[in-house]
């Protein structure tokens, strides 16, 4: 523990409600915010996982991020800036809302909370970086692997990990741009191979991290190379 977490302590800050900030219960399935709405807080996840989706003009709905607990969201109203995106719970949630004035104040006050705010906001930004890669460069077949092994979020040791929530073939196919057919065809081929397991939920094997290792160049005389 840093100073300034010894003076100011962000997750009992966070895990509790007090003046500007107030602490909500979601049920499964239920909106958290709607795209569009005004923006006058800003939310952290205490417990269980939620989704945030966006639906085009047209109708096309897409998942862009699966939230696990201990995530801010819905940020954009320290901008001045509406919802971006609806936020849906995909399990029993926990919440606190921090009512932006209260949270530009106390980012202002408190280093501690600061740095914890921050930090928050370079590790989601090197995650959006590296997602945008994922989609310019990577196969879908690729992606969904990337996607799997996220979800999955292994630890030293782990052997096997089940992803956390019941996540649909559908949902998967989304947040990779691609078909639900596609998605099932690389599932049942990750089955296959012992990548994965399914019946009912998902458990991800740590042997998946070979289906995004970089593919093999071929040097003119015949002799492969890593292309990384």
């Amino acid at each position: 523990m840093n100073s300034y977490e010894a003076a100011f302590d962000s997750k009992a800050f966070l895990g509790s409600a007090g003046p500007g900030r107030a602490v909500q219960q979601f049920r499964k399935n239920q909106a958290i915010f709607a795209q569009g709405d005004e923006a006058e807080s800003v939310l952290f996840l205490q417990r269980g996982r939620a989704k945030l989706v966006v639906m085009s003009e047209q109708g096309k709905e897409g998942v862009v991020a699966i939230l696990q607990p201990g995530q801010f969201f819905g940020e954009s109203g320290l901008i001045g800036r509406r919802r971006l995106s609806t936020a849906v719970a995909l399990e029993d949630c926990v919440v606190t809302t921090l009512a932006n004035t209260m949270l530009i104040s106390t980012l202002q006050r408190e280093p501690g909370m600061c740095e914890f705010f921050l930090t928050h906001l370079l590790k989601r930004n090197c995650r959006v970086e590296e997602d945008l890669i994922d989609q310019l460069l990577n196969s879908s077949e690729k992606r969904l692997a990337r996607l799997l092994l996220l979800l999955a979020d292994f630890s030293a040791g782990d052997t096997a990990k089940s992803l956390p929530v019941d996540i649909s073939q559908e949902t998967l196919a989304e947040m990779i741009g691609t078909t639900r057919s596609r998605v099932s065809h690389f599932m049942n081929k990750f089955r296959k191979l012992g990548f994965i397991n399914y019946n009912g939920h998902i458990e991800v094997y740590p042997s998946l991290r070979s289906a995004i290792a970089p593919d093999k160049a071929r040097l003119p005389d015949g002799e492969a190379r890593s292309s990384g």
